[in-house]
C-alpha cells in the first residue's frame, strides 16, 4: 500500500478531509494537499496517528522507520 492510500484510509476513518483536519489541527486544504502529494510532514504523521490510529511508521517510514 502506498502512502497516498494510507492517507486516504486516515480520511476514511475520520469521515472526511475536513474532519481529519479538525482532529489533527490542520486545515482541510492541508489534508487535501498531503493526499494529492502522497506525503505528509513528520508532524502531520504524528497528528494523524493520534487522531485515527494510522501509524506514523507507515506514513513516514523514512523518518520513523518501517512498521515491524
Amino acid at each position: 500500500m502506498e502512502t497516498r492510500e494510507h492517507i486516504q484510509e486516515a480520511i476514511r476513518l475520520a469521515g472526511s478531509e475536513a474532519k481529519l483536519g479538525k482532529a489533527t489541527g490542520y486545515s482541510q486544504h492541508a489534508i487535501w494537499k498531503a493526499k494529492r502529494r502522497g506525503s505528509v510532514t513528520p508532524e502531520m504523521a504524528l497528528a494523524i496517528e493520534r487522531a485515527v490510529g494510522v501509524r506514523k511508521e507507515i506514513l513516514r517510514p523514512d523518518i520513523f522507520g518501517a512498521a515491524a
